[in-house]
């Protein structure tokens, strides 16, 4: 067997495929008539926390002491899990009337995938989902007001060209990324 088909079911990869294509096209069915950014967000949470959840193996040992070089696979799997689920959504959300701008999908994916790695650094893979969720369950309660530290509280549905969304989503992708890829999931 090659090391690529077991790296995928060690990180449940192929049920986290299922997951992502079932959440997707459940969200967006349900919210086909009145398809917006909160569904947008939703779907891409939810998407974000199902395949996140395999950002670390059974045995965290066994991970650590491999003899392949696992920073480049790490980095890989966490873009991998932004890039299929934003993909997925640009993609489902054309079949329906209305569509969000590309470029806030392309934000959030990448931003809550940062989160995603934080959190598996941090807590641990199986923890994955816990930083996307949270922070996408009070993005919509931020009251509305035209101060930075709002804007970056709510990142998540701010128009496309909001520089404080973009830049903290650049922030939050980048810094996931460098801590996942470099120090893995969290024993």
């Amino acid at each position: 067997m090659r090391w690529a088909v077991l790296y995928a079911r060690s990180r449940r990869l192929p049920a986290a495929t299922a997951a992502l294509l079932v959440v997707t096209s459940g969200v967006w069915f349900l919210g086909r008539g009145s398809w917006n950014p909160i569904l947008v967000v939703l779907t891409l949470t939810a998407g974000i926390a199902v395949a996140a959840i395999g950002l670390s193996g059974q045995d965290a040992d066994l991970d650590r002491v491999a003899a392949l070089p696992w920073p480049r696979r790490r980095f890989a799997h966490l873009a991998l899990i932004g890039v299929a689920t934003g993909a997925l959504v640009l993609g489902v959300q054309e079949l329906g009337p209305s569509a969000i701008d590309p470029a806030i999908v392309t934000r959030d994916a990448a931003g809550l995938a940062g989160l995603a790695g934080l959190a598996a650094t941090v807590a641990g893979g199986q923890f994955g989902w816990t930083l996307p969720l949270l922070w996408c369950a009070i993005s919509p309660f931020v009251p509305p007001a035209d101060s930075t530290a709002i804007r970056v509280t709510a990142w998540l549905l701010q128009p496309a060209g909001t520089p404080a969304a973009t830049w903290t989503a650049v922030v939050l992708a980048v810094t996931g990324a460098v801590a996942y890829t470099g120090w893995g999931g969290r024993r």
